[in-house]
């Protein structure tokens, strides 16, 4: 059975690979299937063989089935296309906890009718409300409340790298049809303040526990902490500690771990079968054990949904109801046949699970402790079993981490020996504990960062965190395989020689750049600029992508990627300019990446400047030459940093790229006064690529200058429907008109650019690495 339902779950797993969704016709062969089900057994080896081979086959072939009917449904729920950016009146009920920041408020709405005529019919969306710039604030929603607003969507659209986050996957995930914001005119109207759903009445509930806590502990530096602790709600924590959190990787125990859901299940299953057996009347209808796994799994049911009912808490809620049957029947419990039956449950609920890096670290943790613990002759001592699962869980999640974060955390051992029971065993509950008594908040939070200053110092150690180039998918299935032999019990034979089959993990094959040649990667960060120029020994990064309310693009997408791509240190950082959006994420990139030096176009007071290494004005005539390959700086000219009247956009870097007659050109967002500068001062702007400055503005790329540069291929870097209409029509058209190919992040996402003997040759990253999620820009 145990196989069936993994192949079953594989099933799942495969449909969400697929580019498109296959044709319903094909599911109605299913039933024809299902009909090796009726075959008896059989006695021959092979034939039995075959038989049970023809089920798994089938029941690959129900989960597939499955998760693409359930991703037929919900992509009909889609915003369509003409609706986009249209303003559509309608009633909703707040289904999650609001998140605000300086500029407003995020929060998802239960759409439960639509007022503008021949509008959609959503489901689920997310918006953002931001403060008006002068006036009070409009009253802020709270979860529960039922309001009217008018309101401007767009379809789930995120930014497309290589080893980056799918947005759109995970909105798909969370049932989000479409994203955008809240019109001030009209103005918003609360129609009710409790709305009469149980999931209004569960989310309001969430939201009061919030904001008792955070009355309570006010500006304790911990109170996020101790709100994720009791709700799952990990927005509240602050950057710095939740950094600390996953550099010594105890950053599971922040969230609602299976392991919390388990010792609530523990003490309420104990507290009731307790008081249970001292109630001799309800003894004799209902045995004290089994009101005690009935209290159990009630209270981790309970838990699970005030805590968001996130993946970890599902498996263990599920692992829980398995095991609470197994003893409700007087059967022996089967650990494995547990797990294997939450993972089929989850999916069955939730076919895109499969997409969060969460579901493989919970099920894998789970796999790995039964893997080397479960079914063991020898009992070891306590200390020596918890060495042992502490081992297990590090080494089997190590491949998984590589592949999706780049990074494993080395001390986490060591940090997960001291927090793993100060968290679970005394913060936890003092936390839980602390909404009947809420002083028991302030102990939490006390104990919290005690632990807390430990682990940011830790997370500091220079050899906290190990970082890897992104390892293929065959080098993490031969790491996992290595892991299970190492795993297996003591004095199997050749046991150590599991630790070959990581080699390729540990040693992956790295593509190089030959001398003379040089490869650019225009990265996608929405609307901003972010691109990485790579040599055969060299790395330099030109723009770091904008910053936004709670993060920057440095941290989330520039960072990973040159993780991924096995850069660890840059030879230098150009920032062109001071706008945020070329200019938001050096902050990250020069934390998290070492960084020879800083070239700029900021002003010198600037606190970028004071913290970056060897700073220094960009200006013209600076050139240097790393591998055979030639870098210039072509404007501004040095007097520029004394002219007042000078607007920052003319401040932009110029760099021109060159090697053996074929060159890439950023301008920046060089306007006119910028190039017209650069056709004046003499400089060869001729180009085989160009950057279009201030994302194809119709401030920048003068006729006259698109045409002294006339590159083969013009790169435009703009966000999907961004406000500012980038890239402007006037401007591609300029382009088009002298042949230029076009390509463009925002439909193309990253562009990988390669300069060498043979010519340049082009590339966007979307278009080969297409899902079922992203088919709506087949027809753009």
């Amino acid at each position: 059975m145990r196989l069936t339902l993994i192949a079953f779950c594989f099933g799942v797993w495969l449909l969400q690979q697929q580019a498109t969704l296959p044709s319903a016709r094909w599911f109605w062969v299913l039933p024809l299937l299902s009909a090796v089900l009726w075959l008896p057994r059989l006695s021959q080896p092979i034939a039995e063989t075959l038989r049970r081979l023809a089920v798994t086959l089938l029941a690959i072939a129900l989960g597939f089935a499955w998760a693409g009917w359930r991703a037929d449904l919900r992509l009909g729920d889609r915003l369509p296309d003409h609706w986009q950016g249209v303003n559509i009146t309608l009633v909703g009920v707040v289904s999650d906890l609001p998140q605000l920041d300086a500029r407003g408020e995020r929060f998802v709405l239960n759409v439960e009718r639509t007022l503008t005529p021949d509008a959609p019919a959503l489901h689920r969306i997310q918006l953002a409300r931001y403060w008006p710039r002068n006036g009070p604030r409009s009253p802020t929603v709270r979860a529960g409340e039922r309001w009217q607003f008018t309101v401007r969507l767009k379809r789930p659209f995120g930014t497309h790298n290589p080893h980056g986050f799918d947005l759109e996957a995970a909105m798909l995930e969370r049932d989000i049809a479409a994203t955008g914001y809240v019109r001030a005119q009209p103005p918003p109207q609360r129609l009710e303040a409790h709305a009469a759903t149980p999931a209004a009445w569960i989310a309001a509930t969430r939201a009061t526990i919030r904001e008792r806590i955070v009355d309570t502990l006010g500006e304790a530096p911990y109170a996020g902490v101790i709100v994720a602790l009791v709700i799952g709600d990990q927005r509240s924590i602050p950057h710095d500690q939740w950094r600390a959190f996953t550099r010594t990787g105890v950053n599971h125990l922040l969230s609602i771990s299976g392991l919390h859901v388990t010792m609530i299940a523990a003490l309420a299953g104990w507290a009731v079968a307790f008081g249970w057996r001292r109630w001799p009347r309800a003894a004799e209808r209902l045995p004290a054990r089994q009101a005690g796994l009935l209290a159990a799994v009630l209270a981790a049911c309970a838990y699970a949904l005030l805590a968001g009912f996130q993946v970890p808490a599902q498996r263990t809620l599920f692992m829980l109801g398995v095991l609470a049957l197994a003893f409700w029947g007087r059967r022996e419990p089967r650990p494995f046949s547990a797990l294997t039956w939450a993972l089929f449950a989850v999916l069955l609920l939730d076919p895109w699970a499969v997409l969060s890096a969460g579901f493989w670290l919970s099920f894998g943790a789970m796999a790995a402790i039964l893997w080397a613990t479960f079914g063991r002759v020898g009992q070891p001592d306590k200390l020596r079993a918890w060495v042992t699962v502490q081992g297990a869980v590090t080494l089997a999640l190590a491949p998984a981490l590589l592949l999706l974060f780049q990074q494993v955390s080395l001390i986490s051992p060591l940090a997960n020996a001291v927090a793993i029971p100060v968290v679970s065993w005394l913060v936890t509950p003092l936390a839980l504990l602390g909404v009947i008594v809420p002083p028991l908040w302030h102990a939490a939070a006390g104990l919290m960062a005690w632990l807390g200053q430990g682990l940011m110092w830790a997370g500091e150690l220079s050899w906290a965190v190990a970082t890897r180039p992104a390892p293929e998918g065959g080098a993490v299935l031969l790491a996992v395989a290595g892991t299970l032999w190492l795993l297996l019990p003591r004095g199997f034979p050749l046991r150590a020689m599991g630790g070959l089959l990581w080699l390729p993990l540990m040693f992956p094959p790295h593509a190089s750049i030959g001398p003379d040649t040089f490869q650019a990667d225009v990265i996608d960060v929405g609307q901003g600029t972010a691109v990485l120029i790579r040599t055969a020994n060299r790395a330099l990064l030109y723009d770091t992508g904008p910053a936004f309310a709670d993060s920057d693009a440095g941290e989330r997408i520039v960072v990973p990627y040159l993780r991924a791509s096995g850069v660890g240190a840059l030879s230098g950082v150009i920032v062109s300019h001071d706008d945020n959006d070329h200019s938001g994420g050096l902050e990250s990139i020069l934390r998290d990446i070492p960084t020879g030096w800083l070239l700029h176009g900021l002003p010198a007071e600037s606190p970028l400047v004071q913290m970056a290494p060897s700073p220094r004005h960009c200006y013209r005539g600076q050139n240097w030459q790393w591998d055979g390959v030639q870098f210039e700086i072509l404007n501004p000219p040095v007097k520029a940093y004394a002219e007042s009247n000078r607007r920052d956009n003319d401040y932009s870097c110029v760099l021109k790229v060159s090697q053996g007659g074929r060159s890439l050109l950023i301008t920046g967002d060089a306007e006119r006064r910028g190039e017209l500068e650069l056709l004046e001062s003499g400089a060869d702007v001729s180009a085989t690529v160009l950057v279009a400055g201030h994302h194809g503005s119709r401030t920048s790329s003068l006729a006259e200058f698109v045409e002294q540069v006339h590159p083969h291929y013009g790169v435009f870097t703009v966000g999907y429907r961004n406000r500012f209409g980038h890239p402007h029509p006037q401007v591609v058209a300029r382009f088009r008109a002298i042949d230029s190919s076009i390509l463009r992040s925002d439909t193309g996402g990253l562009v990988r650019l390669t300069f060498g003997e043979a010519g340049v040759s082009a590339s966007e990253y979307r278009p080969f690495h297409r899902h079922y999620w992203d088919a709506e820009l087949l027809d753009e």
